[in-house]
């Protein structure tokens, strides 16, 4: 009985709670957005090869061959300092084998070399976040130079919209007669020119 008057309840409430739902519902009107309407026939598209900018704009390869050098000044270190621990475990580990070594000495011998283990991981880490945090500055740098270079170009050679076209990218082809890479390449290598003669 009770559960029965219970249901019966459930549905007064869901029927008056329908009754409000059946309300109009109110209409809000968001603020007006300014468009640009513009006239197609006259719009000027190029497109350049981001992987050309890697070959033939020199302030990027200039900055690229700098950090590969570091990098590999980084990783040839890194070898050193994990080969001297190498060599110094596996003697003193045959040393001990033999019986050369007392006890005090092994104690000294695991110690050395979790110091040794312990520099060698600072280092991998301190460098390498250096390293990183470098490499990703000099991309900033490179990225913000094409976008400035590529408006002055644009603006320049009355392009409406200049994208940079990649492999395995969004865009899925391009006419090739809108390539513009050579030219745009030439046009960042002498905007970088005129820019280090003004310094």
């Amino acid at each position: 009985m009770k559960i029965s008057l219970y249901i019966f309840a459930l549905g007064l409430i869901f029927s008056s709670c329908s009754n409000e739902s059946e309300r109009e519902p109110e209409v809000i009107t968001s603020a007006p957005v300014n468009t640009l309407e513009k006239d197609t026939n006259g719009l000027v598209i190029a497109f350049y090869y981001n992987d050309s900018l890697k070959e033939g704009f020199t302030y990027y390869k200039n900055i690229d061959e700098d950090v590969s050098r570091k990098n590999l000044s980084f990783q040839t270190e890194l070898k050193r300092k994990t080969n001297n621990l190498e060599n110094f475990v596996s003697k003193k580990g045959a040393e001990a084998q033999q019986g050369l070594l007392s006890e005090n000495e092994i104690m000294k011998i695991q110690e050395k070399a979790q110091r040794m283990e312990a520099e060698l991981m600072q280092y991998q880490q301190r460098e390498g976040a250096q390293l990183e945090a470098e490499v990703m500055r000099k991309l900033t740098d490179i990225n913000n130079k094409v976008i400035s270079f590529g408006k002055k170009f644009s603006e320049a050679n009355g392009i409406d919209l200049l994208m940079g076209y990649a492999d395995g990218g969004q865009i899925n082809y391009v006419n090739p007669s809108m390539d513009v890479t050579r030219a745009f390449i030439d046009f960042l290598n002498k905007e970088q020119k005129r820019i280090e003669e003004d310094l």
